[in-house]
């Protein structure tokens, strides 16, 4: 289980994070929502070890953690709003030079992930080519892949479907439900209301760098009323 205690955050004297708490069990999704600028994906940066908290606890499995243990452990996994690829090397490249590299895995073991993993997202046939040569889904699937290759047991999204048409949201709302089924722990930063019918969720609302409500997926779409201001925010009207 993963326990975010009272996050707080500043930039400069902008309170970024007000004492966000929230748990994730294994194998579950949180939808952190709201539109930009309310702290969601600062609070994705903190657990990748990309920004310091002022003050509040993290915990995995009851024991604490900090930036340190985050880093060197690769506990957690970041999928990048923009994808954050490296566009001169190929496909299999960006995923052996984090093996090589972070991992120290020889170049003949590191292959074989990159191979397997290609395989399971659809892209072996893609292999030798340029990522400048891939469709927006394509390198949606490729950032997943690199990121599955270091084994973490948390997986953040940053606006994973800002860039995608209705078909490619389905496809990626499958991929990320198919990661909460294989127990990883996934929360993901999103203002895109469509995503929310398509996963298995806890949503999280965020406002001014708080939670101001919470539902499951189920419990929404069942009794949208309970909710108003995930209601208020779904239906456009924020």
């Amino acid at each position: 289980m993963l326990n975010l205690e009272k996050i707080t955050k500043k930039f400069n004297d902008k309170l970024i994070l007000d004492g966000v708490s929230l748990r994730i069990e294994k194998g579950d999704i949180a939808v952190l929502l709201g539109p930009s600028g309310v702290g969601k994906s600062t609070l994705l940066r903190i657990l990748n070890n990309l920004e310091t908290i002022d003050s509040g606890n993290i915990y995995y499995d009851n024991k604490k953690l900090n930036l340190e243990t985050i880093s060197k452990t690769h506990i957690v996994g970041m999928v990048f709003q923009q994808f954050n690829l490296f566009e001169h090397l190929t496909v299999e490249q960006n995923i052996t030079i984090i093996l090589e590299k972070v991992l120290k895995k020889s170049k003949d073991n590191a292959k074989k992930i990159a191979k397997k993993l290609l395989q399971q997202f659809g892209l072996e046939d893609k292999a030798k080519k340029f990522v400048s040569q891939l469709s927006g889904g394509q390198k949606q699937r490729l950032a997943i892949a690199r990121m599955l290759s270091v084994k973490p047991q948390i997986i953040c999204m940053d606006e994973p479907t800002s860039s995608l048409d209705p078909l490619l949201t389905t496809y990626v709302a499958n991929n990320i439900q198919q990661l909460a089924d294989q127990d990883y722990t996934v929360l993901v930063a999103t203002h895109d209301t469509d995503l929310l019918a398509k996963l298995n969720c806890t949503i999280y609302l965020m406002d001014k760098g708080k939670i101001v409500e919470s539902a499951t997926s189920v419990e929404f779409f069942k009794n949208k009323d309970a909710y108003p201001q995930i209601k208020k925010f779904v239906s456009g009207k924020i």
